[in-house]
C-alpha cells in the first residue's frame, strides 16, 4: 500500500506533505523521514468547521470554544503522498524583476482565532502577525507570539505575503537559532514560575506554622489558669470542711460542758456565753440534713487513708496512684471482666492498698463487692456507673496532685 503521510522518526510526528516535512525539520532540527500508511487525523468541528489534525488539538479547541462535536475525515482526505520536492528555485532564478513586480497581499488568517485576539483588546494588524508567525497553531500560541515580539518596531504593521506563495504564508518556518531563543525563554518562564510559587507555597507554610504554634499557646495558657482554678477551688472546699469540722467539735465541747453542768447541779452558763453554740444550732435548724454523696463519701475515704498513714506519703501516693489505675480500666473498657475483678490475696495488691485502711473501701464506694467468701472484689457488669468511676478518678487525681490534701 503506498504512503499517505510521513513520519517523524525522532518525535513520531504525521505529516501530510514534504512541504510539511521540511517545515517540522526547520522548527525541530528533526531530519528522520519514513513513508507511513497511518493517514494524518482529521477532525472537523460540526460548530465552526476548524479542522484539528490531533486528539490533542480538538481538546484545546473545546476548552476554548466549548465546541464538543467533531467528525471524523481522516479517510476523506488522506491520499498517497508525493515524495518529489517541489520546485521552488526556477522563478527566483529568473530575475528580482518578478519579485518586485509580484503582488503582495494579507496572509490568511484563522477567522475564529483573529476574533478571539481582537476581543481580548490586540489590534487587528498585531493579532493577524502574530496568527501568521506561530503559524495558526492556536491561540495560546499566538499570545506568547506577542509577548516574546512586544518590543518589535513593525509589531503594529499588517504583514504582506506575495499572493503567490499566500496559501503557504500563513505557516512560516523558523530558524533554529530562534526556535532554541524561544524554547529558552520559554523554560526560563516557566523555572521563575515554579520558583514564586515555592516560595508563595513556603510563606503559607510559615503562617500555618506561626498560626498552629499561637494556637497551642494560647490553649497551653488556658489549661494553666484552669487547673490554678480548679486547685484554688479545692483549696477552699477544703478549708470549708475544715472549718465546719472545728465548729462541730467546738459545739460537741459545749454541749458536753452543759451536760456535765446539769449533772453537778451548777446553774446553766449565761447567754452571751453560749451564743456562738446558739448561732450554729440555729444555722443548723434551718439547714436540712442530706445524706453525704458518692464523691463526699470517697473524698473522706481518701483523708482518712491519708491521715492513717501521713508518716509515709510515699506509700499514701502509690495507693491513690493504684486505686486509679483500678477505677481508669473500668472506666474505659466496662465489658472486660479482667479490670473488674480483683483477688484479694494477690501480693501487689496487697501491699499497695489492701494493707492500708481505707484502700478496700474506697473500691467497694466505686461500687466493687467481695464474693467468693471475702477472697474476691468484684464489680457486676449492671452495676458499672462510669459517672461514679469517673467521679473516683477525678478525686483520685486531685489527692495525687494537691500536697495538701488531707492536711488538717
Amino acid at each position: 500500500m503506498a504512503g499517505v503521510s510521513l513520519q517523524c522518526g525522532d518525535c513520531g510526528a504525521l505529516l501530510k506533505s514534504v512541504e510539511e516535512a521540511q517545515e517540522h525539520a526547520e522548527l525541530t532540527s528533526h531530519s528522520n523521514f519514513a513513508e507511513s500508511t497511518e493517514p494524518v487525523l482529521n477532525l472537523v468541528c460540526t460548530t465552526c468547521s476548524k479542522p484539528c489534525r490531533s486528539k490533542t488539538e480538538s481538546d484545546l479547541h473545546t476548552k476554548r470554544t466549548g465546541h464538543t462535536e467533531f467528525v471524523d475525515k481522516t479517510s476523506e482526505t488522506a491520499k498517497s503522498i508525493s515524495l518529489e520536492v517541489p520546485k521552488g528555485g526556477s522563478e527566483s532564478q529568473e530575475g528580482g524583476t518578478s519579485d518586485q513586480n509580484e503582488e503582495l497581499v494579507v496572509p490568511e488568517v484563522d477567522k475564529k482565532l483573529l476574533e478571539e485576539l481582537e476581543s481580548m483588546g490586540f489590534s487587528t494588524a498585531r493579532a493577524t502577525r502574530a496568527l501568521h508567525f506561530s503559524g495558526n497553531a492556536s491561540l495560546e500560541a499566538a499570545v506568547t507570539w506577542i509577548e516574546n515580539h512586544e518590543n518589535t518596531p513593525d509589531i503594529d504593521e499588517m504583514p504582506l505575503v506575495p499572493a503567490v506563495s499566500k496559501a503557504q504564508a500563513s505557516k512560516p518556518s523558523l530558524t533554529p537559532e530562534e526556535t532554541n531563543a524561544i524554547l529558552k525563554e520559554l523554560r526560563e518562564k516557566a523555572r521563575k514560575k515554579k520558583e514564586e510559587e515555592e516560595k508563595r507555597m513556603e510563606r503559607e507554610r510559615e503562617k500555618e506554622r506561626i498560626r498552629v504554634g499561637k494556637e497551642l499557646l494560647e490553649a497551653k495558657r488556658i489549661e494553666e489558669d484552669n487547673e490554678r482554678k480548679r486547685l484554688l477551688a479545692l483549696r477552699k472546699a477544703e478549708k470549708e470542711e475544715e472549718r465546719r469540722a472545728r465548729e462541730k467539735i467546738r459545739q460537741k465541747l459545749e454541749e458536753d460542758k452543759a451536760e456535765r453542768r446539769r449533772k453537778l447541779g451548777l446553774p446553766a452558763e449565761e447567754p452571751s456565753t453560749v451564743k456562738p453554740s446558739t448561732v450554729v444550732e440555729e444555722k443548723k435548724s434551718f439547714l436540712p440534713i442530706r445524706p453525704a454523696t458518692k464523691t463526699e463519701q470517697m473524698r473522706e475515704c481518701l483523708r482518712s487513708l491519708k491521715q492513717n498513714h501521713k508518716e509515709d506519703d510515699a506509700r499514701v501516693k502509690k495507693a491513690f496512684q493504684t486505686l486509679l489505675t483500678y477505677v481508669g480500666n473500668v472506666a474505659r473498657n466496662p465489658n472486660e471482666e479482667k479490670f473488674r475483678k480483683i483477688r484479694l490475696s494477690n501480693a501487689a495488691f496487697q501491699e499497695r492498698v489492701g494493707a492500708l485502711k481505707g484502700g478496700i473501701e474506697f473500691l467497694e464506694i466505686c461500687g466493687f463487692e467481695k464474693i467468693d467468701g471475702g477472697e474476691v472484689l468484684f464489680l457486676p457488669r449492671d452495676k458499672v456507673d462510669i459517672a461514679v468511676l469517673n467521679s473516683a478518678g477525678s478525686e483520685l487525681d486531685s489527692a495525687i496532685k494537691n500536697p495538701f490534701f488531707g492536711v488538717l
